[in-house]
C-alpha cells in the first residue's frame, strides 16, 4: 500500500532508479538531490531552447533535447530538465528539481526539491515543495502542494523542525521529513484551487475535486475525493 509500486508504474529503468531500496514511498524525496548531482554530472549541459529573457544560475543544469524555457522563468538549479520539456514564463525552478520528459512547469508555478515524473505537468498557478509528481498527473490552475505544517517550528537549540508523522490504518510512520509536501501516484488529477497538506499520499488515478483542502495521510487509488458544500441564494434589496 505504501511502496513505490504501488503509486507509480515502474517497468521502465529511467523511473525505477528513483525508488531503489525505497521501502516507503516518502523515503524518495530525501534522495532528489543526490539523483541530481548523478543526472548534471555537477555541470551545464544546454542542448534545448532557452528564449531570451529566460534567467538560468550559474549552479549544475542539464536541459535536454527539445526542452524549452521560456521568457521570464528562473532555473536557480541545481536541476536537471529532461527532454521535451517545457518551463513557461514566470516559472521560478528552484534547487533539486527533476523534470522528466514531456513534463511542463507553467506560468507562475514553483517548484523545489520535487521529481516530475514523464508527462507531469503543473502548469499554472502551482507550487510544488518536496513532492513528486507520477506520469502524466495534472494539477489544476491553483493548486498548492504544502510542505510545512503551519505549527512547525524549529527547536531552540538544535535548529531543527520536527518531522512529519504519518497516521495509516492505525499504526504510525515517521516520515524522517521535515518538509514534505505531497506524493500523487500516476494519471492523479486535481481541480483547481486545491491544497494538499503535507504529507498526502495520493494513490494512482485518485481525482480531487476543486477547493478542496486534503488533509495529510493516505489516499486510496482509483478514488473521487469531493468537496460537499451548500450554496444559497437570497433575493437582492434593491429598494
Amino acid at each position: 500500500m505504501l511502496k513505490p509500486s504501488d503509486f507509480f508504474d515502474l517497468s521502465d529503468e529511467s523511473v525505477q532508479v528513483f525508488f531503489a531500496e525505497c521501502d516507503f514511498v516518502w523515503q524518495a524525496v530525501a534522495h532528489i538531490g543526490r539523483h541530481v548531482a548523478r543526472l548534471t554530472g555537477s555541470q551545464q549541459v544546454i542542448l534545448g531552447d532557452v528564449s531570451p529573457g529566460a534567467h538560468l544560475s550559474d549552479r549544475p543544469l542539464y536541459i535536454g533535447r527539445k526542452a524549452r524555457i521560456e521568457p521570464g522563468a528562473f532555473i536557480q538549479g541545481p536541476a536537471y530538465i529532461g527532454d521535451g520539456v517545457v518551463v513557461r514564463h514566470g516559472a521560478y525552478l528552484r534547487e533539486n528539481v527533476i523534470m522528466l520528459p514531456g513534463s511542463v512547469l507553467g506560468h507562475a508555478s514553483e517548484a523545489k526539491n520535487s521529481l516530475f515524473l514523464p508527462g507531469a505537468h503543473a502548469p499554472h498557478f502551482n507550487y510544488v515543495g518536496d513532492s513528486i509528481l507520477g506520469q502524466k498527473v495534472n494539477l489544476g490552475a491553483g493548486t498548492i502542494l504544502s510542505n510545512l505544517g503551519i505549527l512547525s517550528q524549529k527547536d531552540p537549540q538544535s535548529g531543527k523542525r520536527p518531522s512529519i508523522i504519518l497516521t495509516i490504518d492505525g499504526q504510525q510512520f515517521d516520515t524522517g521529513l521535515a518538509k514534505m509536501g505531497a506524493i500523487l501516484g500516476d494519471n492523479v488529477q486535481t481541480g483547481c484551487n486545491a491544497v494538499l497538506n503535507p504529507g498526502s499520499l495520493v494513490g494512482p488515478r485518485t481525482l480531487i475535486y476543486a477547493n478542496l483542502s486534503l488533509r495529510k495521510g493516505y489516499h486510496a487509488p482509483d478514488s473521487i475525493i469531493k468537496l460537499r458544500q451548500s450554496v444559497r441564494r437570497i433575493d437582492k434589496d434593491v429598494r
